[in-house]
């Protein structure tokens, strides 16, 4: 296969779609950035935001599983390892715009990793999304045999640390991290019932997305409270106020409910053409 053909080798619309989409944030960025519009520290600004649709981007990745199963759809197989690479693309270009932050200083590079925690841990998922990069060929796939399903769950702990360094270098207001952990988050617990095959129902949607936004909830909690000097109560009760719009657990809850809404709709479709014939 390549980026933009199916297993049989035939142009794939579907792929051509998500490879466009998922890199026009990348064309965005430097059009602002040759255009003048990222502000007197352009180079910074781009470094910021390649590192936020990377992070979004292996969430994405991570969602296409779950999605499948839900829509009933296979043909999103054909996309999982090409946004899995694009993914790595985003982080390489990242850890590149760094370096050049950096005045190309390598040295100065190395030992910020070393000695700053938040660079180590974005080094390391790097190291790791380079590996299942490297791995993402179909000849790779042959060669690894059973292995390469094993190898390739590490990208389950690879988006942990490309979270906790989101959560880091994000200092004060990390409602952003929070809200593509509270995603994971659902995610996880999709996966768990996938994997016990657990019937995806409209009440065990419901109940996952319940609980997802509680540890979303909780995760922002406990970051404030253990991090920072911001009092965590003030922030858990803010999950219950929408003056100053929704706190990412909402959102988690609210985007949760979502596929529950579908089951019910899919049931109710089923059911009306069933009672037709």
């Amino acid at each position: 296969m390549t980026p933009l053909t199916d297993r049989q080798g035939r142009f794939s619309p579907l792929k051509a779609t998500v490879l466009a989409l998922a890199l026009l944030p990348a064309a965005v960025i430097a059009y602002w950035f040759f255009t003048h519009q990222l502000g007197p520290l352009a180079v910074k600004a781009a470094l910021r935001l390649i590192g936020d649709w990377t992070i979004r981007l292996l969430v994405i990745t991570l969602a296409l599983t779950p999605l499948q199963r839900l829509l009933n759809w296979p043909k999103i197989a054909l996309i999982r390892r090409m946004l899995g690479v694009t993914t790595f693309a985003y982080a390489l270009t990242h850890f590149i715009i760094y370096i050049a932050n950096s005045k190309y200083d390598l040295v100065f590079v190395v030992s910020e990793i070393v000695l700053r925690i938040y660079l180590t841990i974005g080094f390391v998922a790097l190291i790791g999304l380079s590996l299942l990069a490297a791995t993402s060929f179909d000849s790779a796939v042959r060669k690894l045999g059973k292995k390469w399903k094993m190898l390739h769950r590490l990208v389950y702990m690879i988006a942990v640390l490309g979270l906790l360094h989101y959560f880091i270098q994000s200092k004060i207001d990390v409602s952003p991290a929070v809200l593509l952990t509270g995603f994971y988050i659902l995610l996880m617990i999709y996966r768990i019932l996938i994997t016990k095959r657990v019937s995806l129902t409209p009440a065990v949607l419901a109940i996952s997305a319940g609980l997802a936004g509680a540890l979303t909830a909780l995760t922002e909690f406990a970051w404030y409270g253990l991090t920072t000097g911001v009092d965590p109560w003030r922030i858990a009760k803010a999950n219950l106020m929408f003056s100053f719009g929704l706190r990412p657990a909402v959102i988690v809850l609210l985007v949760g409910l979502i596929p529950c809404g579908f089951v019910m709709w899919r049931n109710r479709q089923g059911t009306l053409k069933s009672q037709v014939v």
